[in-house]
């Protein structure tokens, strides 16, 4: 082997040693390191609205609740209320975006006019400022995403995705299972501890209007009326809309219950369908899940 032959060998060698050598070395020390690519609040937001059928919903409560779009994101937390809890464990995560699905000051809206003085809010909006974390509520959009964002979370930690049609987005069709079974099946999966109900523990159930979430009457009344389901499941109702409706269904002749899950339980898998979501679209940058967990107990 000539001079010249030697140096490209031992060049070659080196090469080969040194990439076996990096694919040799522990996983932590490099794979989970995220890449230097930069994202911004804005940037993060625009790219899963133009995903959304129809793209950005004129009058929306979707809004920034905190920071604005140019902030340089560091990283993200979804969640289904930015509790104080919830800002405080972004801190210790080193995530300055939280994307919430619903408001973070206690109106549907989003103002914060009429809570000048309240000492809770100058102290939630204070500790966002400290720690510059913009918060982004993605409400409308996430719903109106195909399949539906939120829907499509809480149908998978159910295992219901073959009886889910997406199209209809309302109605989802079991193998029967008693009423008290179901029940038991949702809490299982959605990790709830308790849920008010109405019908016949024993009554078989094939067919569900399936809403998790919030309930209008004047929505979801129709629905019933239409579809005939076995059993209304939601998360939230006014309790003199949709569960009167039921009542007076029930003493009519009709057989059908109803199971109430709690808004925060029932739709928390929707911000976990958002983090993955969001952890193959956006490149470089750590995403986690912080559920806000139900606040209220009982007794």
């Amino acid at each position: 082997m000539d001079m010249h032959g030697r140096r490209k060998f031992l060049k070659d060698v080196t090469r080969v040693a040194g990439s076996a050598m990096i694919l040799s070395s522990p996983m932590d020390s490099f794979a989970t390191d995220y890449p230097s690519e930069s994202w911004t609040v804005g940037q993060i937001m625009d790219l899963f609205i133009n995903e959304v059928p129809g793209g950005l919903i004129v009058n929306t409560v979707d809004t920034i609740h905190a920071g604005n779009r140019d902030v340089k994101v560091t990283g993200i937390v979804t969640t289904m209320f930015a509790t104080i809890e919830v800002i405080r464990k972004a801190v210790e995560l080193n995530s300055n975006f939280i994307i919430a699905h619903e408001p973070t000051y206690y109106n549907h809206q989003g103002t914060v006019d009429w809570l000048e003085g309240n000492d809770v809010y100058k102290y939630k909006s204070e500790l966002l400022k400290k720690h510059n974390i913009a918060i982004w509520r993605n409400h409308d959009h996430v719903h109106r995403h195909f399949p539906d964002g939120v829907k499509m979370g809480v149908i998978t930690r159910l295992g219901w995705e073959k009886y889910f049609d997406p199209k209809s987005n309302q109605i989802v069709v079991i193998p029967e299972i008693t009423l008290k079974n179901l029940m038991e099946h949702i809490k299982q999966n959605l990790g709830i501890t308790t849920m008010r109900y109405m019908g016949n523990l024993s009554q078989p159930c094939r067919k569900i209007l399936f809403n998790p979430g919030f309930n209008t009457g004047s929505i979801v009344i129709p629905v019933i009326a239409r579809e005939k389901p076995d059993v209304v499941i939601g998360g939230e109702f006014h309790e003199w809309e949709a569960p009167e409706y039921v009542r007076d269904a029930q003493l009519s002749g009709q057989q059908i219950s109803m199971v109430i899950m709690g808004h925060a339980d029932s739709e928390e898998p929707g911000s976990e369908y958002m983090a993955q979501w969001l952890r193959e679209k956006v490149a470089g940058v750590k995403v986690t899940h912080v559920p806000a967990k139900n606040p209220l107990s009982f007794i």
